[in-house]
Formats: C-alpha cells, sequence, structure tokens
C-alpha cells in the first residue's frame, strides 16, 4: 500500500522531531567545556595504599613552598665530568598546577628551569624496598611537556638500595640505579629508555642492557602538550611490556631483546690467533697476460675545448670584465701609514652587461672521445684463493648464563635526574606495584579521567552525534528515514517522470486509430478552398509560369503530407507509400504520356495535378 503525500509528511515531521530531540540529549549527554570542567571538579585524590602500594605519589598535598621536602629531596650535589658553571644541579623544582589545568586541585611536580641540571628524589613507602622475587614489577607515571620538547629527557630513575640511598641530597648521574625509564628526545632522535643494570654473576661487574627501540616513532608526545602515561611491567618470566597510553608499543625478552645481551656468548675469538703470512684471502686477481692496447692513451684529458666553437662578433676583448669603482671615494679617516695606500674596490664591468662578453674568450669545453682513463688490467678468479681467514674459536672464559635476569637489585627510591632545553616540565603520578589492576585503578582515577575531559573539549557536534548514534544503533534508522527517504525521494521524480511521459505519448500514438489523410482534408473542407486558389493562380499568371507554380505548389503538399505521415508508425508509412505508388500507376495509364508542363496549356498542368492529387 503507498502512503500519500500527507502521510508521507507526516512520518517525515515525526522522524525530525525524534533526531533533533535525541540529538539535543547527546549534546547533553557529551558536554562541552563547561561540563567538562565541572567533570574536573568533581576529581577526588587517589587514595594511598601502602599495603598495596610500594610508591604512589600525586603531589595534591604538597601545593606549598614548603611543603615538597616532606617526601622529595632536591639534590645539591655536583656533576664530576662538566665545567664548574654548569656542574650544579640547581634546576628549579615546584608544586604547582598545570599551565592547562583540567582536574580541579591536581598538582604535579614542575621542572621550571632550562639549559640546567636538576635532580630530586624520593623513598619508597615505609621505607620498603622492592624486591624483585616472584610478583611482577609495574611502574608508571604521567609527564605533560607543557612546552613541548627539542632536546632533553623527562625519564625516571628507579635507585638501587645501598649506602647512597642514606643521602639523597648527593644524588648525582652516577648515583646506582636499576632500572632508567622514560621518553627523550634530542633533535629528530627519539627514544623511549628502558635501561637496566645487570649483575655479572661471576664477577659482580654491572653493565647497562638498553632494550630495542620500539617499531613505532612516538613525535607526538614531544609537541601536542598533552599529559601522557607509561608503563613498564616486567614478569618473573623475564618478559616486559612497554604502553603509553595504555597503548603496548614494545614488547619481548630481557634475554633477547637487550643490546648488549644479558648473557656473552659461549665462544669467542682467541686472541692469540694470527693469520699466516702466505695465507690468500684475494677472491680475485689482475690477469698478469693482459696487456694495454696500443691506442689506450692514459694521458688524453677528460675534456677539451670545443674545436667548433666561434668567438662571437661583438665580443669585446679589450674591455676588462672587473674594474675599480669609479663612485668609491676614500673614507675620511684613512691613513697611508697605517692602512697602505687606498685602491677602489674591483666591481663588474657595466659595459660587459650589455655585450655577449668581454676579457680574453676561451672556447667551452667538451667531453674528449678519446679519454679512456688510467688503463688497468681486468680481474680474474685467483686459484690461490683460500678464503677469509677468521680467528679460532676458543671458551669464553667469562661465560656465564643468567636465566633469571628479573631478578635485579632491589629499588629503595624514586629518582627524576635530568637536563633539558625545554621548561615546566610536569610530573605527576608516578606508582609502583606489583599488581596490575592497582596501576590500572589509579590511572582510571587520574590519567584516564584527564584524557576523558581532554576529549570531550576536542569533539564537534557531529563527533559527539556519532559517537551517540554508535552508542544507540536505532538512532542510524532515524537519520536513514529523515536524510535518505527525501533525497531517494527527489531522485525518483528527477529521473523517472519525464521517462513516463515519454511513455505515455508513444502509447497514445500507437493506440490511435489510423485516419487517410485526404479524408481528412476533404472532412475538413480543404479540398475545395486549395482547388479555387489553384483555379485563381492559374487564371492570374501567364501560362509559361503555370507548370512552374503547379510544381511549387505541388511540393509543398507533399511536404505536408510527409510531415502528417512522420506522425504516425511504420504500418502507416507502409500504408501511403502504397496508396502513393497505386495513385502514381494509375495516372501514368490514363494519360498514356508525360505531360510538359512548360508546353502543356494552362488547364491540362490543372488536371495533371488534380488527378495526381486525387
Amino acid at each position: 500500500m503507498e502512503l500519500g503525500r500527507p502521510h508521507l509528511t507526516s512520518l517525515l515531521f515525526l522522524c525530525s522531531v525524534v533526531l533533533f530531540h535525541n540529538l539535543a540529549e547527546a549534546n547533553s549527554d557529551l558536554p562541552d567545556d563547561v561540563q567538562s570542567s565541572e567533570d574536573g571538579d568533581r576529581y577526588v585524590t587517589p587514595t594511598v595504599d601502602p599495603a598495596r602500594m610500594y610508591f604512589a605519589e600525586h603531589f595534591d598535598d604538597l601545593f606549598d613552598a614548603s611543603d615538597i621536602g616532606k617526601r622529595w629531596i632536591k639534590s645539591k650535589a655536583t656533576k664530576d665530568d662538566a665545567a664548574e658553571e654548569v656542574a650544579k644541579y640547581d634546576g628549579e623544582w615546584l608544586i604547582e598546577l598545570p599551565k592547562r589545568p583540567i582536574l580541579a586541585n591536581d598538582y604535579g611536580l614542575v621542572l621550571k628551569s632550562k639549559a640546567k641540571h636538576a635532580a630530586i628524589a624520593s623513598h619508597l613507602l615505609l621505607n620498603r624496598p622492592f624486591v624483585f622475587d616472584n610478583k611482577p614489577f609495574i611502574v608508571q607515571y604521567e609527564v605533560n611537556l607543557q612546552d613541548g620538547q627539542e632536546c632533553g629527557g623527562s625519564y625516571i630513575k628507579l635507585l638501587s638500595a645501598g649506602d647512597s640511598m642514606k643521602n639523597l641530597k648527593q644524588f648525582h648521574d652516577k648515583t646506582p640505579y636499576t632500572i632508567m625509564f622514560g621518553p627523550d628526545k634530542c633533535g629528530n632522535d627519539v627514544k623511549l629508555h628502558f635501561i637496566f643494570r645487570h649483575v655479572n654473576p661471576i664477577n659482580k661487574t654491572i653493565t647497562e642492557k638498553h632494550c630495542n627501540k620500539q617499531k613505532e616513532r612516538l613525535d607526538e608526545p614531544f609537541k601536542d602538550k598533552r599529559p601522557h602515561l607509561y608503563q613498564l611491567i616486567i614478569r618473573p618470566d623475564n618478559t616486559y611490556t612497554i604502553r603509553v597510553d595504555h597503548k603496548t608499543i614494545n614488547e619481548g625478552s630481557l634475554l633477547t631483546n637487550f643490546t648488549p645481551p644479558v648473557n656473552p656468548p659461549a665462544e669467542i675469538d682467541d686472541p692469540e690467533d694470527k693469520k699466516p703470512d702466505n695465507w690468500d684471502d684475494r677472491e680475485k686477481i689482475a690477469d698478469p697476460e693482459a696487456t694495454k692496447p696500443d691506442d689506450w692513451h692514459e694521458d688524453e684529458p677528460a675534456q677539451i675545448p670545443d674545436p667548433k666553437a666561434t668567438k662571437p662578433s661583438d665580443w669585446l676583448d679589450d674591455v676588462e670584465e672587473m674594474v675599480p669603482d669609479s663612485t668609491a671615494v676614500k673614507p675620511s679617516d684613512w691613513d697611508n701609514d697605517m692602512d697602505g695606500e687606498w685602491e677602489p674596490p674591483i666591481v663588474p664591468n657595466p659595459m660587459c652587461e650589455k655585450a655577449v662578453g668581454c676579457g680574453l674568450w676561451k672556447a667551452p669545453m667538451i667531453a674528449n672521445p678519446n679519454y679512456k682513463g688510467k688503463w688497468r688490467p681486468p680481474l680474474i678468479a685467483n686459484v690461490n684463493y683460500q678464503g677469509k681467514w677468521s680467528p679460532r674459536k676458543i671458551p669464553n672464559p667469562e661465560f656465564f648464563e643468567d636465566l633469571s635476569p628479573f631478578r635485579m637489585t632491589s629499588i629503595a627510591a624514586v629518582g627524576i635526574e635530568i637536563w633539558s632545553m625545554s621548561s615546566d616540565i610536569l610530573f605527576d603520578n608516578i606508582v609502583i606495584c606489583d599488581d596490575e589492576t592497582v596501576a590500572d585503578d589509579w590511572a582510571a582515577q587520574t590519567f584516564d579521567l584527564k584524557i576523558k575531559i581532554l576529549d570531550r573539549q576536542a569533539e564537534t557536534l557531529v563527533s559527539r552525534f556519532m559517537k551517540y548514534c554508535n552508542s544507540n544503533p536505532w538512532m542510524w534508522a532515524v537519520l536513514l528515514v529523515v536524510v535518505g527517504l527525501p533525497i531517494i525521494t527527489v531522485v525518483y521524480f528527477m529521473c523517472f517522470a519525464k521517462s513516463d511521459a515519454k511513455a505515455a505519448v508513444g502509447h497514445s500514438k500507437k493506440t490511435d486509430e489510423f485516419v487517410p489523410v485526404d479524408d481528412e482534408r476533404d472532412a475538413m473542407g480543404l479540398d475545395g478552398a486549395r482547388s479555387d486558389k489553384t483555379q485563381l493562380n492559374a487564371n492570374e499568371v501567364p501560362s509559361s509560369l503555370a507548370g512552374e507554380a503547379g510544381q511549387a505548389e505541388n511540393d509543398e503538399d507533399e511536404e505536408e503530407e510527409e510531415e502528417d505521415e512522420d506522425e504516425g508508425d511504420g504500418v502507416e508509412d507502409v500504408h501511403v507509400a502504397q496508396q502513393t505508388v497505386d495513385k502514381e500507376e494509375e495516372d501514368e495509364g490514363e494519360s498514356g504520356a508525360t505531360v510538359d508542363s512548360r508546353n502543356a496549356e494552362p488547364g491540362e498542368g490543372l488536371k495533371k495535378r488534380k488527378a495526381r492529387k486525387d
């Protein structure tokens, strides 16, 4: 059953009301900056639980200038390998809100200075170190490069337990650490450090092991000026996972994905083994039987003057290319005794600007066709080739096999020791624990809430509506009716209205009853009028022109008949053509001869035309 126009209009109106109502609802569900600010006001500082965490820092209760010293210790040390003016760790640390506040009363640790060494550290909760035993190790923290970053680091160091932890005021670049983790950039070199210090189980030496680079470049965190969450998970089975903003960007094994590898090779090259003097490791040698061809001239230059070149006729040979500047004036303070004799500066000769050239003309250089270069004999296979020499292998005296590199040195403190050309680097929400759920819950109360608000602020009305439709799939049906149905209706009438009209016209032509042309004209009384007009013309024109006038009139009649015949279909054309042939045969049979209209009497010409016409 087809819907009438009123019913269709009512349906579209109803769907439009539903669409715009839900669009307004979607806009209210996905708030703007003001509503996002209200969400930020509902931020609650997460609770620190020492029973589930080894370290947790939100900085929200350290906003007074003197409060930072309650849990954090600024370094007063100096670097050993730096100039005195830059060796001090005199970078400025403050607890303050971000430049672009997102959550109410959400403070962070901010490095305010740039181009200075800065170091600060804090002990783990209850001075309880993290021991790498049978539980995973998780560390995560936020960094917001509020001014971007061109050269500098924003990583943290997890300091090793030991005597150096007794005085964190002497924390510096040589202080022992177990893990260094975080972003670093200088120019186009972008890194996400994961370095752990491995202890040789035989001689107790310590070697830094650097994680292989991730495949994906991390450019956005250094320029978007938004907070980013960095998380490192190390498991007792020696696997690790690195995530940025909850996205895994690097993972692997401590045994296979680090340089240098944790375990040294079982065999090494024998340092005492030397290559024999008669060892021939030349794979190819010069052919000793080859001789230089007689036509090979090594002294031929690579380029020669073009012998076909000729000097232009307007070349100025006697004019110098560079001449003294005639407008130059000797400076008033010029002292010939001190400065020597003054000479004007040399400038291009203005006469050469309008000429093809001036000065000594030289033919241009071209490639020398006889040049072949230095001759060398061709190379052939060396029959005495013994292969590439390599020293023999011997057992590695320092070989060991550590199958549990996860058991690293215990961690006693968290430290930040960096140098940066950018200021206002904000650190926040540093967490160390052994349960991923604890770290995720902390991130949900802090970082995830910030990102949710920032994403809402960046959304447009269209993106909000699309998001609402995805969460309410039935809205797609309403959208299809309100938008799609009118478009389909318009396209239908535009495309099919004309074709329907043409079909109706064609149908009427094929079903109309055929009416002979002569009968139709007789019914309209046209024959009498045309006969009277022909008779009148015959009486008025001379006999010599009567035939021509009659022929012209006959041509007009035939054109009119052809136009009438074209309006019918093919059957009518055949019928009319057959009638015409029959008429002509009857006329020829009655006359018995061809009539010349120029010589015939006017009346006879008219009779012939009248008979042929009838």
